[in-house]
């Protein structure tokens, strides 16, 4: 398992963009597929986007053209822009990682390294 660090969180207002960020120290990305996940208050935690170990992307259909998800191997960092942000995107947004079959690919469940999470709060 990998240690996940995410930061870049914090208040933001409607239409306001963002860029989360994910990094660990204690190992490294190659081979991993990625993915950002979200948990408002009272909800389950939600799939936002994924970046596979061939490079191949997934987003959550309703933020689908929001949102860009890439990483840097040199500085073994994941990211999150957000653009457009929206109160109903307020939510803990946590990094994920791991060897995941495609089909788990959007399935908290498939991943077995995960961030503590960072807040987002988007104000009307």
């Amino acid at each position: 398992q990998l240690q996940l660090v995410e930061s870049g969180g914090g208040l933001a207002q409607t239409g306001d963009s963002l860029t989360l960020s994910c990094g660990t120290s204690q190992g490294s990305f190659r081979q991993k597929d990625m993915a950002w996940f979200r948990q408002a208050p009272g909800k389950e935690r939600e799939f936002v986007a994924a970046r596979r170990r061939d490079g191949h992307l997934y987003y959550e259909d309703s933020m689908k053209g929001r949102l860009t998800i890439s990483r840097d191997n040199a500085k073994n960092t994941m990211y999150l822009q957000i653009n457009s942000l929206k109160p109903d995107a307020t939510a803990v947004y946590f990094c994920a990682a791991g060897v995941v079959i495609l089909s788990r690919t959007r399935d908290p469940s498939g991943y077995a390294s995960w961030g503590q999470g960072t807040q987002v709060t988007v104000s009307s």
